[in-house]
């Protein structure tokens, strides 16, 4: 869908111009009042300055702060993305210490089962063995019943 286009007249300068295109009204409003208050400060630092000359500088100047806001545009969006991944790592770490705590509970819960509560699980490696060697035990009992 096409986004309508708007007439809009601005008085800039005690001239009319009718600007055609999308952004609001307030918008509009916004840029001509800039505009004028700009042309103002520059009639005041410069009483001679033509209509013409002032325009250019104004001109310079928009395409200035275009680029610096654009340099910071780019600056944003790969801090952004290094963000992004950031926080992808952090949940990624995140799960990974849920699964290493989960197999620490479980072995846990089998050392109490076994009645070595007392024993220490210094590490997720340790916690691993200690599950290891009950799943082992439960298929040794398992076939041996058969």
């Amino acid at each position: 869908m096409a986004v309508q286009k708007k007439r809009y007249k601005a008085v800039i300068d005690q001239q009319t111009y009718t600007i055609i295109g999308t952004q609001s009204t307030q918008h509009m409003d916004m840029v001509t009042q800039l505009v004028n208050d700009q042309l103002q400060e520059l009639y005041a630092l410069a009483p001679q300055m033509e209509k013409e000359q002032a325009a250019i500088l104004m001109a310079v100047n928009a395409i200035s702060d275009q680029l610096i806001k654009q340099e910071e545009i780019l600056v944003l969006k790969q801090q952004l993305a290094e963000l992004k991944k950031t926080a992808i790592r952090a949940t990624e770490l995140e799960n990974r210490l849920k699964r290493i705590e989960a197999i620490e509970q479980e072995a846990k819960a089998v050392l109490e089962k076994n009645g070595q509560k007392d024993t220490t699980i210094h590490n997720h490696l340790e916690a691993q063995q200690i599950l290891n060697e009950e799943r082992k035990r439960t298929i040794k009992e398992k076939t041996a019943h058969t």
